[in-house]
């Protein structure tokens, strides 16, 4: 009878602990960590009919083509694991990459706004609609990362749960930064000394 007792007691100790919680919620940030994935593979595959479309405008700049092309192949040559998530150098490593991806895009389409000829290309315009819907799905899949390992997050370091943390070595994840957060968190100086035209 006695040990029932002490079975029991352990099983209601232990269903409190956040275990299945933190079961659960590692597979949510997995899932949306997969999305995220695969909307940057998405946009990875356009840049090769982008170039080749671009290619078409004789005059266009060479230098910010191979730019895209080097920064679209530094971007897909990091192999990403289920551990990228568990590991802040690995996913900062990822993060740059399609941090300068998204740089060297947007750089090809300000440019591309000097050539007529490529603005009235038909095949550049849907393929410009393309990426540019591309890049919301990203912005979509990132928030729901974000959220899902924010709420991994709060359960592995709320009492009681963060013993079941520690003990079962459920460490916080990583999450999305933004890379210039020393520049966007100054606020910009305004002369209200200057004279009104």
């Amino acid at each position: 009878m006695k040990r029932w007792f002490l079975i029991l007691a352990a099983v209601l100790s232990l269903s409190g602990c956040g275990y299945n919680q933190f079961q659960s919620l590692d597979e949510a940030s997995k899932s949306a960590w997969s999305e995220v994935l695969n909307q940057y593979q998405r946009r990875a595959d356009l840049v090769p009919n982008i170039v080749a479309t671009v290619k078409g405008e004789a005059s266009f700049e060479q230098d910010t083509l191979t730019k895209v092309i080097e920064a679209r192949a530094k971007a897909t040559s990091i192999q990403v694991t289920p551990e990228t998530l568990n590991n802040p150098e690995a996913f900062n490593k990822f993060q740059q990459a399609q941090g300068e991806l998204s740089s060297a895009l947007s750089r090809l389409m300000v440019v591309s706004e000097r050539y007529p000829d490529l603005k009235a290309n038909q095949s550049f315009r849907d393929l410009r609609v393309t990426l540019e819907g591309t890049e919301n799905r990203i912005t979509v899949a990132r928030n729901r990362y974000i959220e899902s390992v924010q709420e991994y997050n709060v359960l592995a370091r709320s009492f009681p749960t963060n013993i079941t943390a520690k003990v079962f070595g459920y460490a916080t994840k990583p999450n999305f930064s933004v890379q210039n957060e020393a520049q966007i968190s100054t606020p910009p100086t305004v002369d209200f000394s200057a004279p009104k035209k």
